[in-house]
């Protein structure tokens, strides 16, 4: 009967012991490679989210200039930073230009006379 119950003490501790430890072993993420971003497509996407936001503020955005600045993002994300440079300088000229749009219709209104 000691034997038993020592038997069915130290399996159970090794049966606990394996499963905190698998469950760990499962849980934890692997560790994310380093950005493949270069830094100029980091400062091009940065550049463009700054004229998006100055272009939101006036409630005038284009429609896929959000888009453009999200594709530039996924492709830093994938080390692709000349398409993603490419991407980023489209989507800042666009919300740019939608801010120079806004100041324009502002300073001519086209109302009914």
């Amino acid at each position: 009967m000691k034997t038993r119950f020592s038997y069915r003490l130290l399996s159970t501790t090794i049966l606990s012991l394996l499963l905190v430890t698998g469950c760990s072993y499962f849980s934890s993420k692997p560790s994310e490679p380093a950005s493949k971003a270069s830094p100029e497509a980091v400062a091009a996407i940065a550049s463009a989210n700054a004229a998006i936001k100055n272009a939101k503020a006036n409630n005038w955005i284009w429609v896929n200039t959000e888009k453009f600045a999200a594709e530039a993002q996924a492709a830093a994300d994938k080390g692709d930073n000349a398409v993603a440079v490419k991407l980023a300088n489209k989507a800042k000229a666009e919300a740019e230009n939608a801010v120079a749009q806004y100041n324009y219709e502002k300073a001519h209104p086209r109302g009914m006379h």
